[in-house]
């Protein structure tokens, strides 16, 4: 894995991913992503989004990187140069923690692309972050994402409750401390 930051924030590769800050020209891709209710059935509400909503997304995540740093950002396939969805860090108020996730559209599900950019992050947040731990939240009926944070080397924590909705927090301590 490659990094290295710009103003707008981290951006890491992997062998076949670039993980990079969204620009507006991704609403298009990205909005069509999250308007999948397949995609979006394990997140708050469980609703897909609308367009507007969409956007609103990206801003929201353009100030978390603002004001911590670091955000979820585009996952990109190299070999295509297409938004497969987003995934990174996130720690807003009132969450258990430094948060590793993802979101992926459908057709990036079972190629491993999950596990690819959460190492990449977890390895961010333990090495140029010095993050003490990292958890991820995980909607109970989730296996997929489940999965991915064991192969990350996440374990079960515990329940916790997130914006009113019963999730699993998994996670790990930094091997460096």
């Amino acid at each position: 894995m490659s990094e290295r930051t710009t103003v707008d924030g981290p951006f890491l590769e992997t062998e076949r991913l670039m993980l990079r800050p969204f620009t507006e020209g991704d609403l298009d891709e990205y909005a069509a992503i999250m308007a999948d209710p397949t995609v979006t059935r394990f997140l708050g509400s469980g609703a897909p989004l609308t367009r507007e909503q969409a956007w609103e997304s990206l801003a929201l995540l353009a100030g978390h990187q603002r004001m911590r740093g670091y955000t979820q950002e585009a996952v990109v396939e190299k070999a295509t140069g297409r938004i497969l969805g987003r995934g990174g860090l996130w720690n807003a108020e009132g969450w258990p923690g430094l948060e590793v996730g993802w979101i992926l559209g459908q057709a990036a599900w079972g190629h491993g692309y999950a596990t690819e950019l959460g190492a990449a992050w977890r390895d961010y947040a333990f090495s140029a972050l010095d993050a003490p731990q990292l958890f991820s939240v995980i909607h109970p009926d989730n296996t997929g994402s489940i999965r991915v944070a064991e192969r990350i080397g996440h374990r079960y924590l515990r329940d916790v409750e997130v914006t009113g909705i019963r999730c699993l927090l998994y996670g790990q301590l930094n091997p460096n401390h």
